[in-house]
């Protein structure tokens, strides 16, 4: 899941993530966290073996639609807790309400158990010398249920917090009070966290190792190519340009060529670009033809062509 622009979803202020919260038919309510029909097919009992990092073995799939709610974040790693929004792009995508007020930002996660979340740097509402983000998210990699309980991991299977249902945050002035209402699981959401297509045949599936370094487009004839870059750091952060703007996010990978990506605030100088953001955050697959990075959206089909920078 990203979050699109939510200047739209402000009361009295111009800028930040996010769109209007709206009911789409045939939704259910989650209540203060997802209900049992949200549960993954594939574990009808609601939990999961304890899993590991992404880099290690790799727990049985799990649901990540069970993730969709409103969380009180405890046993917090090196921070203070808060409450934990997580919900449809549609419906405010991540929000963060802590000492500070509410910030927003964008969250994906997947059926082997992945998560990465990108909270923005800036707050709705807050002192201006007060922290804005929730730094441990951004150390976020995967997640498991124990129980009922979704207990967040950073990338060495290590506990980063646990999430306690039933959270009630207070919006604040300048937030429109339906984002602080729990979230509601609809059919376009499980549609968004459902299991991606498999790899198409003659691709190798790419690994974290394969995927680090600096790519470029591998056939793009528009002018903007030649500047346009994509550099996947081993901190679980990418930075790149679209051959005019510079760009940002996160992004973890995991078995079978699962690649979870988020894009982050860009700079906005028109040009004739290369939307390389967006071919990465729409991606949920990376495999490799030969020495080329093929990404692929959940229902398998390409968003982009990369090549190794010379």
């Amino acid at each position: 899941m990203a979050v699109a622009a939510i200047s739209a979803l402000l009361a009295g202020c111009a800028d930040g993530p996010g769109q209007v919260a709206a009911d789409l038919a045939g939704s259910e309510p989650s209540g203060t966290a997802p209900t049992a029909s949200a549960h993954s097919r594939a574990d009808p009992s609601g939990s999961e073996p304890p899993g590991t990092s992404p880099a290690g073995p790799v727990p049985a799939r799990t649901d990540p639609v069970r993730l969709i709610g409103s969380w009180t974040a405890t046993e917090v790693d090196g921070d203070a807790g808060g409450v934990l929004r997580l919900a449809p792009v549609d419906q405010g995508g991540l929000l963060w309400f802590g000492s500070c007020g509410p910030s927003m930002g964008s969250w994906r996660a997947d059926t082997y158990g992945l998560f990465i979340a990108d909270p923005s740097e800036i707050s709705v509402a807050g002192p201006a010398d007060c922290p804005h983000t929730a730094p441990w998210l951004g150390r976020v990699t995967a997640f498991r249920f124990e129980g009922d309980t979704p207990v967040l991991l950073d990338d060495r299977g290590r506990r980063l917090a646990s999430l306690r249902p039933g959270a009630k945050p207070t919006p604040g002035p300048d937030l429109l009070p339906s984002l602080a209402e729990p979230p509601t699981v609809t059919a376009a959401a499980r549609e968004a966290l459902a299991p991606a297509a498999e790899l198409p045949a003659g691709l190798s599936p790419a690994s974290r190792d394969t995927l680090l370094g600096r790519w470029v487009p591998a056939a793009d004839r528009r002018p903007g190519a030649s500047a346009a870059y994509l550099e996947l750091r081993g901190d679980g952060e990418w930075r790149g340009s679209d051959g005019c703007n510079g760009q940002r996010g996160r992004w973890v990978a995991g078995p079978e060529g699962a690649l979870l990506a988020t894009a982050g605030h860009s700079t906005l100088i028109g040009c004739d670009n290369v939307p390389l953001a967006a071919w990465l955050s729409r991606a949920s697959r990376a495999g490799l033809d030969g020495d080329v990075l093929v990404l692929l959206s959940a229902q398998g089909k390409e968003t982009g062509r990369l090549k190794r920078a010379d």
